[in-house]
């Protein structure tokens, strides 16, 4: 099955205590679409401007993320330039230029409208629910946010609630939006207004997924290296959504291991500035480390005494 992601497709210059890059693929289609590639293929809607490189695009499109939703626009190409000291939980944002991302306004081709999973990148929360009137009848509608929406859109963004079946946040945005402290209740506050599933990730120290009925724990992966955060969250909503729709099932069952994924594609992308890194894994790669996932929590129930 195919997966529908709408969001920004930008350039992004990096500086963290272990190096920097400049001008180099970013954005939250790219990272989502370069994690969940290795798991089903991938239709991508955003816009670029015409300064953008659209050759080092390829290598997604080699590995069946279908670009034919790109739309290409007069104009300077969104581009973010940021810093991130020994806290890397934070950046500290040096520049936004929009530039033709300030215009977008989504476009689904009448080839993705029919994609059975849609994730929807952490955009105006009115774009949103305007490509979910451009779909059919997804089986998973999935959606992100940043603190920016939820204090200029809030209202719309609660609205958003109500026609998707996942959110994914981290755990200040989570508190933001429900001006609850405790995750507990703002999981719940969030589920009562229309998400089947929450899932409020928390950097380096793991991400809870919520249910109605359930709550899962992943821990994050114990990490040497860590070179670039940029695109971590989106590339676990990659790993998490690309294997839904890989395997068809939205059992609990299904979602706890979607979650193991979701890290450890999180934990793939923060060995490399950029995209880098997902592009040199394979899936015997992903398979070993979630297992090595599997180790870091299996314990045996019969020592208890």
């Amino acid at each position: 099955m195919s997966v529908l992601v709408v969001g920004s497709v930008a350039l992004d210059s990096v500086e963290t205590p272990f190096g920097k890059a400049d001008e180099v693929l970013g954005g939250s289609a790219t990272y989502f679409s370069a994690s969940a590639s290795h798991q089903t293929k991938v239709q991508l809607v955003g816009v670029v401007g015409a300064d953008y490189p659209v050759d080092k695009l390829q290598a997604l499109a080699e590995r069946g993320v279908d670009l034919s939703g790109l739309e290409h626009a007069e104009g300077e190409s969104f581009r973010w330039r940021g810093r991130y000291r020994h806290d890397l939980n934070s950046a500290e944002t040096l520049e936004t230029r929009l530039g033709v991302f300030s215009h977008f306004r989504p476009k689904i081709p009448a080839a993705f409208k029919s994609a059975e999973f849609v994730f929807l990148g952490n955009i105006d929360p009115r774009l949103q629910l305007e490509v979910l009137k451009q779909v059919d009848k997804p089986r998973l509608v999935a959606c992100d946010t940043m603190n920016f929406w939820i204090e200029s859109r809030r209202d719309d963004l609660i609205e958003l609630l109500k026609h998707v079946d996942l959110i994914t946040l981290n755990d200040g945005e989570a508190r933001q939006l429900t001006e609850r402290a405790n995750l507990v209740q703002a999981a719940r506050w969030i589920l009562e207004r229309g998400p089947k599933t929450v899932v409020i990730k928390k950097g380096e120290h793991g991400a809870f997924m919520f249910t109605s009925s359930s709550v899962f724990f992943a821990p994050a992966y114990p990490l040497e290296s860590v070179f670039d955060p940029t695109g971590a969250g989106d590339s676990f909503a990659g790993g998490f959504i690309g294997y839904l729709a890989r395997t068809g099932d939205l059992s609990d069952a299904s979602l706890r291991r979607a979650v193991i994924h979701g890290s450890a594609m999180g934990s793939f992308v923060v060995e490399g500035f950029s995209i880098t890194r997902l592009l040199e894994i394979n899936r015997a790669d992903i398979a070993r480390r979630v297992a090595e996932f599997h180790e870091l929590v299996a314990f045996d129930k019969s020592l208890d005494s």
